[in-house]
C-alpha cells in the first residue's frame, strides 16, 4: 500500500489559501518595518530604526518560507501587499507594529492547528517556530512601550 505525506500532495484549497493570508501578512510586515525604520525622527532613531531592521529578517525569512510551501502544496505564492498604516509618531509606531505582532501570534498558532488537522505535521511545526519568533518580536516591543514616556 502506497502512502503520500502531505507535502507532496495537493493541501486543502483553505489552507493554501490562509499560507497566502499569511504571506501576504508578512510582506505587509516587511514594507512596514521599512517604511517605519526610514521614516523615524527623535533621539532614539538609531536604536528603533536599527530593531525595525533587524526585525526585516525574520519576515523576509518567513516570507520565504511561505511561498516555497504554498508552491510545494500546489498552490501559487501571492504578490500582493495589503495597504500599511502609517505614522510618524514613535510610539504609535510601536503601538502599530505590536498589534500586528499580536495579531500574526493569533493567526499562525491557528494555521498550525490547521496544518495539522491537514496532516502536514512538518509544516505545523515551522508555523510553530513562526509563533515563537512573533511571540519574541512581541514581547520585545512590549517591554520598549512599558519604559517609554
Amino acid at each position: 500500500m502506497e502512502t503520500t505525506s502531505a507535502a507532496t500532495t495537493t493541501a486543502p484549497a483553505a489552507l493554501v489559501t490562509g499560507l497566502n493570508e499569511d504571506l501576504r501578512r508578512e510582506f505587509q510586515a516587511i514594507v512596514r518595518y521599512t517604511q517605519f525604520a526610514a521614516s523615524i525622527e527623535g533621539p532614539h532613531r538609531p536604536q528603533i530604526a536599527a530593531l525595525f531592521r533587524a526585525e526585516i529578517a525574520d519576515e523576509l525569512r518567513h516570507a520565504h518560507f511561505l511561498a516555497d510551501k504554498i508552491a510545494a502544496l500546489g498552490g501559487e505564492p501571492t504578490t500582493l501587499v495589503p495597504p500599511i498604516e502609517t505614522s510618524h509618531d514613535v510610539r504609535e509606531m510601536l503601538e502599530m507594529v505590536a498589534e500586528a505582532e499580536r495579531e500574526d501570534v493569533e493567526i499562525y498558532a491557528r494555521r498550525a492547528r490547521e496544518a495539522e488537522q491537514a496532516g502536514d505535521i512538518g509544516l505545523k511545526v515551522q508555523l510553530e517556530n513562526i509563533v515563537l519568533d512573533e511571540t519574541r518580536h512581541l514581547e520585545e516591543l512590549k517591554k520598549i512601550l512599558a519604559g517609554w514616556r
